[in-house]
């Protein structure tokens, strides 16, 4: 599946996408940054508090419960302000 990273997130990682496989036993969003937290430093620090970062699946914003089985394209970004 494809990851896009956005804002901070990108920075941290120093990467704006990359194409992962992540093991069968990651099922959900949650699961998968907790996965990406443990691939190295740069992805420890960019997840270190994993309550603050945002996902989308395809586009659609989702929580960090949802199943990611199917999904061609996942992205991570901070939270948002309006303005």
């Amino acid at each position: 599946m494809k990851v896009k990273y956005f804002a901070w997130v990108r920075e941290r990682i120093g990467k704006a996408e990359e194409t992962i496989e992540p093991p069968a036993s990651v099922r959900t969003v949650e699961d998968l940054i907790g996965w990406l937290a443990r691939q190295g430093e740069t992805y420890a620090h960019a997840f270190e508090t994993p309550r603050v970062i945002r996902a989308a699946i395809d586009h659609a914003h989702v929580k960090s419960d949802t199943v990611i089985t199917g999904a061609r394209e996942i992205a991570f970004f901070p939270p948002m302000t309006g303005g």
